[in-house]
């Protein structure tokens, strides 16, 4: 973790001298959200998609400091945005030391730190907290207890001899121990009701009530949760006194356009060979594709995941061609899609009807969104020099096992493959990896319009040929 600075105040004096002031966990949200806001400083760095429709309400749901509850499918990014909102505190705040809630050195809040403070005076050390460790979240559960929540009497500590009705016998529970921080709970519908009603009172009156003893802490947090909007409504999971308490219901969604869409794939992505700009875009529209189809159950999504898993799984096929012919240039190919179909099909819920043709379905959405890509990139583009290559019975071989030099020795000098290559964003010097996933991808798309035939061998090649 991040060295505490030397700089900083080392006691409950030097705080005062410096000029700190207490500001509650929102104000200071508040406060940070509106300097960046003023100086052009990223507000929401990494969130892709979000920047005129979702990012606006959660600003203002800051500003106004309310709690709330972002409401989408999965994979739309609730608990990437959530954890965002870490940067928007201090980096560094003051605490008292001893203190298990992070209570802050100018306002204590238990009995126990209040003594402290009382008795040490401006002599009261200070510790500093860095904001990265200023966040709680709980992935909501059937075994969720209100012991992990809220907290729970501490028997040892009873059997130390301090009585069931004394404050400093409690275990406190995640929430408190979030105190001056930011606490979420993600899926919150899937908590039990009377788990629910535990944080009632954290969200309105900001105590806590352990075993029927009602503790006067005023915790100072910014409670946010997660759910899907079907679970979240009042025949859902969820009690109508808790939804009242959040101040911001916030819709998420799924990237809304194809280039936010491919952006998200290379930001997230962890790529271990070069995967072209087209077969990105193809993985993409295809993404998109599976989310609109009847035969997927639309209440569940398809996550943003989905793609991403998508474009590292074809890197992986080109690294592992890379290895057995090996080849110092890994380029994916539009070949080594085709492996995206049986190893994802396990992140889409299909409807019940479509059950043993899943793998069909989304074969014919990859083919979809391949061809749609073809014509998106290379419409215009005069492809007769590639069509004769096979005009008189020739056949070109591709494959997940054949190398790029040898794709590139069967077509030789093509006219139109530089532009087909500038097209495909591959530059004036692809390498011969970059020149081989070009070719092939032109191949295929020209077998999708029904301007070549194709076929697959039993040792998994793939020939292309002409059309009669």
């Amino acid at each position: 973790m991040t060295q505490i600075p030397e700089s900083l105040p080392r006691t409950l004096g030097e705080l005062r001298t410096a000029g700190y002031t207490y500001r509650p966990v929102k104000t200071e949200l508040r406060e940070n959200l509106l300097a960046r806001m003023r100086s052009g400083e990223p507000r929401f760095p990494g969130i892709v998609g979000f920047d005129e429709t979702v990012l606006p309400e959660v600003e203002r749901a800051i500003l106004a400091g309310h709690d709330m509850v972002l409401l989408g499918e999965r994979g739309q990014g609730k608990t990437r945005l959530i954890r965002s909102l870490i940067d928007l505190l201090d980096e560094w705040t003051p605490v008292i030391p001893t203190s298990e809630l992070n209570e802050h050195p100018m306002n204590p809040i238990t009995p126990a730190s209040r003594r402290a403070v009382e008795t040490a005076g401006d002599d009261q050390p200070v510790g500093w907290l860095h904001r990265s460790l200023r966040y709680g979240e709980k992935l909501a559960t059937p075994d969720t207890s209100v012991a992990d929540l809220v907290g729970d009497v501490d028997p040892i500590k009873v059997a130390q001899g301090r009585t069931l009705g004394d404050p400093e016998t409690i275990h406190f529970g995640l929430v408190p121990r979030t105190n001056r921080g930011i606490f979420a709970v993600n899926e919150l519908p899937d908590l039990a009701e009377r788990i629910q009603v535990s944080l009632l009172n954290v969200l309105e009156e900001r105590d806590i009530q352990v075993r029927g003893y009602q503790l006067r802490l005023p915790l100072d947090l910014l409670l946010v949760a997660s759910a899907n909007p079907e679970d979240y409504t009042n025949r859902g999971r969820i009690i109508t006194p808790l939804k009242d308490r959040f101040g911001a219901e916030i819709r998420t969604h799924y990237p809304l356009e194809l280039d936010l869409e491919i952006a998200l794939v290379r930001q997230e992505a962890e790529l271990f060979a070069t995967v072209p700009e087209h077969i990105i875009e193809v993985l993409a529209r295809f993404a998109r594709a599976v989310r609109e189809s009847p035969a997927v159950d639309a209440r569940s999504g398809v996550s943003a995941r989905f793609a991403i898993a998508a474009a590292e799984t074809v890197a992986a096929s080109a690294l592992r061609r890379s290895g057995l012919l090996n080849e110092a240039d890994p380029v994916a190919r539009i070949g080594d899609t085709i492996s995206v179909t049986s190893t994802l099909r396990g992140k889409v819920e299909f409807e019940s009807g479509e059950e043993g043709r899943e793998v069909e379905i989304l074969s014919h959405l990859l083919r979809t969104a391949t061809a749609d890509t073809f014509r998106a990139r290379l419409a215009g583009l005069d492809l007769s020099g590639f069509i004769n290559l096979v005009a008189e019975g020739d056949i070109i071989e591709t494959g997940e096992l054949v190398p790029a030099a040898e794709v590139l020795r069967q077509i030789g000098t093509v006219p139109g493959l530089a532009k087909v290559l500038d097209r495909l964003g591959l530059g004036d010097a692809p390498t011969p990896g970059e020149a081989a996933a070009g070719v092939e991808f032109t191949l295929e798309g020209l077998h999708l319009t029904r301007r070549m035939s194709k076929a697959q061998t039993d040792e998994g090649r793939t020939l292309y040929g002409s059309k009669e």
